[in-house]
């Protein structure tokens, strides 16, 4: 039984090692960013990117709940286009998207404001980059990161990874019809 103890304590202490290590070693600041070559000019990528609309086509996050209520707001394809989510079944818990920065066939820049299941904002870009006769698609998010979300961090980088991949793919797959 004693063992099962030293056991136990052991592993509860190497948890808290890494809590405080997390803690200390990463910024506040986080950065992921994701890329993809799609085979189309980038004028054509341009057209799935250029709007909230566009980009809940091939969202990853719009598969989470079939009966998300979903409001937009805005000129389609300008600056402060805008979408509101708020999810029935929580799995996509709710916020807003908004367009901040459009620069035509090249980069779109936005918002996003989290507001369940928990509190929080984002910068996100979408840069398009000439490959010859494909484009390269470098989707980034920014954001900073409380205490206890730094614990999580690894946790974050591979969802983020798994979604941003998905999300890429069916961009790629929707460009490349």
């Amino acid at each position: 039984m004693k063992t099962i103890f030293k056991i136990f304590g052991v592993f509860i202490l190497l948890i808290m090692a890494y809590a405080i290590i997390a803690m200390l070693a990463f910024s506040n600041n986080y950065h992921y960013e994701k890329s993809v070559v799609v085979n189309a000019p980038k004028e054509k990528v341009w057209q799935q990117v250029n709007s909230m609309k566009a980009f809940n086509q091939w969202n990853p996050w719009m598969k989470l709940d079939k009966e998300m209520e979903i409001t937009y707001t805005g000129n389609s394809g300008q600056v402060g286009d805008k979408y509101c989510w708020e999810s029935k079944n929580d799995d996509a818990g709710a916020g807003c998207h908004e367009i901040k920065e459009l620069t035509a066939n090249e980069s779109q820049k936005t918002e996003m404001t989290f507001i369940k299941p928990f509190e929080g904002e984002a910068v996100s870009e979408i840069i398009l980059s000439p490959q010859g006769n494909a484009t390269k698609v470098t989707w980034t998010m920014d954001t900073e990161q409380d205490a206890m979300m730094k614990i999580m961090r690894p946790l974050m980088d591979y969802q983020m990874g798994k979604s941003y991949g998905e999300g890429l793919s069916n961009l790629k797959v929707l460009v490349e019809k």
